[in-house]
């Protein structure tokens, strides 16, 4: 645990989950910008009502606890991470109200705090659902890393909030400070948006943060072809789901299978729930579940478990979740359940799952992906 040090105070603050032996902060210098900003600037007064959009672990929220805050977010893991630092902190949880990405924030609220997220059409999403209740009087401060502020992003704020410019840089750090402009006309958000499933009549619904919403990506459209059928398969799970398209999909090949769906991200669970309901009726069981992976999932209850591991969490890159969900894996399987994977070839996948269940099957390969196969012994 580590500790942040800002002028509204010292904070422990932990990722979540959390990880034996973390070398990442819960906290990024946008973070350390912003809440500096707020104090040096004297922005947040005491009469100060908050909604703090996108907060990675509870930084921000933790700093601010003492006024009201309404916390913003997609991930599910954000949430349990803000709960679990107000603990650590002995923060009073009364003035905290956290709310889904799938939910709308209602009220009024003198100040908008926006942690720029990686996905530009999550950011455009809300904005656009801000516009119902922000007001001229309204202080709109968002924070990023410069990598992830580009003229793009700052298109959106002059499009959906008014006259926009930023700050100076300072450790890769930056702020964007948006005047509200009343006479700019709402707009309905595009999101969620809709395609075709290429070959099939399925209508695929995809909310603003899943990936590769607008097409079939080409490593799902590869695991796709080689999803399995079999009687063996009664309780099957789509785990990191996105969209839902290897659950449908094995659903469709193993018709008296119950489907699991689990994902981090709200609007993931929310776009695979309507993807399924729509494409396969309100008669096919299937559960839902947004969480920490398997953490939640009971041992030895699954006969298959399909996973396209992201490699990724917020902007940190590696290998760890996909780890986690292969370990977890191992696990919530049967004796002779399976677990199949894609990833990218580089990746080296097959290394992992034969150290964890002692054999791994390549099903398939192509140039950039690989198809691979472990079973629990």
């Amino acid at each position: 645990m580590e500790m942040l040090q800002v002028p509204q105070g010292t904070f422990k603050l932990d990722r979540y989950p959390l990880r034996k032996k973390e070398l990442l902060r819960a906290w990024d210098a946008a973070d350390e910008y912003l809440l500096n900003y707020l104090a040096e600037g004297k922005i947040v007064d005491e009469n100060a009502s908050l909604l703090i959009i996108n907060d990675g672990f509870g930084a921000l929220a933790s700093s601010l606890a003492i006024y009201p805050i309404t916390s913003w977010t997609d991930s599910w893991n954000a949430q349990q991470a803000t709960l679990q630092n107000f603990q650590n902190n002995k923060l009073p949880a009364t003035n905290l109200s956290i709310i889904k990405s799938i939910e709308s924030p209602e009220g009024e609220y003198s100040i908008i705090l926006i942690k720029i997220p990686k996905s530009l059409a999550l950011l455009e999403d809300q904005l656009i659902r801000i516009q119902a209740f922000i007001t001229s009087a309204t202080t709109i401060v968002a924070a990023g890393m410069v990598k992830s502020i580009h003229t793009s992003t700052l298109d959106l704020f002059e499009k959906y909030i008014g006259s926009t410019k930023t700050s100076l840089a300072k450790k890769k750090a930056r702020l964007i400070f948006s005047r509200v402009d009343k006479s700019i006309t709402a707009e309905k958000s595009p999101y969620p948006a809709s395609y075709l499933l290429e070959g099939t009549d399925y209508k695929i619904i995809n909310h603003a943060n899943v990936f590769s919403r607008g097409s079939l990506d080409i490593g799902t459209r590869f695991f796709l072809q080689h999803i399995p059928s079999n009687e063996k398969y009664s309780q099957i799970i789509d785990l990191g789901c996105g969209n839902g398209l290897l659950g449908l999909i094995a659903a469709e090949k193993n018709p008296s299978a119950e489907i699991t769906f689990i994902d981090e991200s709200f609007m993931a669970i929310t776009s695979a729930k309507e993807n399924f309901s729509y494409n396969m009726g309100a008669n096919r069981k299937a559960h839902f579940q947004a969480g920490d992976c398997l953490t939640a999932v009971i041992k030895e209850s699954a006969d298959l478990i399909l996973n396209n591991p992201p490699f990724h969490q917020h902007n940190a890159v590696g290998d760890d979740i996909a780890w986690r969900m292969f370990k977890q894996s191992k696990v919530v399987l049967k004796k002779g359940g399976e677990l199949w994977v894609i990833g990218n070839r580089h990746l080296g996948y097959h290394v992992k799952l034969k150290k964890l269940f002692g054999n791994c099957e390549l099903i398939a390969t192509n140039k950039k992906f690989v198809v691979l196969k472990a079973v629990n012994k």
